[in-house]
């Protein structure tokens, strides 16, 4: 399960429009007016809650994996819990537990950590070295999705594509796969998204006197 937050080298640099020069395409443009309103509303929610299910694969390996989790964020602060992993950051200290070893790595946050995915960060690639264009809009049990591919405009990087799907009407994610060269595949679906719900600062805390014995490593300098 470590591939869930190591697998991305280019999600920190997203700040700053993306600078154009060339007209865009009509698939281009209807790409950039996506993620624009995907982003607006993901940004303009105090906080969010979703339950998604994470899939990892390799066909050339024959590996396979599948988790479900659930994904708490305010502002700069989130919480992923998974059946046997969970990580806080209160938006300066991140604590990482591990329950199988009863363990809990400690480290100073910072937003260009490369080791972090978080929706925020995705929906804010377009904005700085990455071309995206509208692939697709299809139909899903009554529901109307557009998908869009981005990819960074450095090739050297390990991952080349992202696809995003989003609900047309709602705006809201509904997943997002990332395609490295060495075949692996990261897909996170969210089965279940919202906005604006009520959490205190605490909850991003880690409190060890919930976790009996917990052997804590710290890892800041």
């Amino acid at each position: 399960m470590k591939q869930i937050f190591a697998l991305i080298g280019f999600l920190g640099l997203c700040s700053g429009l993306m600078a154009q020069n060339r007209p865009l395409t009509p698939p281009e443009d209807k790409a950039r007016q996506i993620l624009s309103e995907v982003e607006n509303k993901f940004t303009s929610a105090k906080s969010l809650q979703a339950d998604f299910t994470y899939e990892f694969r390799n066909e050339v390996n024959k590996t396979k994996d599948e988790a479900k989790g659930t994904f708490v964020m305010k502002k700069n602060k989130f919480k992923l819990k998974l059946a046997n992993q969970e990580i806080y950051n209160n938006g300066k200290t991140v604590w990482t537990y591990l329950k199988d070893a009863n363990e809990v790595s400690i480290s100073d946050y910072t937003p260009d950590d490369d080791s972090f995915i978080t929706p925020e960060k995705v929906i804010k690639l377009y904005k700085k070295d990455y071309k995206y264009i509208f692939i697709r809009e299809f139909s899903e049990n009554g529901k109307v999705y557009e998908e869009i591919d981005l990819q960074p405009t450095d090739r050297s990087k390990k991952v080349f594509k992202i696809r995003l799907v989003v609900n047309k009407k709602t705006r809201s994610i509904k997943s997002w796969e990332i395609f490295e060269k060495n075949q692996n595949r990261s897909k996170y679906i969210i089965n279940n998204i919202a906005y604006d719900v009520q959490v205190g600062d605490d909850y991003f805390n880690f409190d060890k006197r919930k976790y009996p014995n917990v052997n804590e490593v710290d890892l800041r300098d």
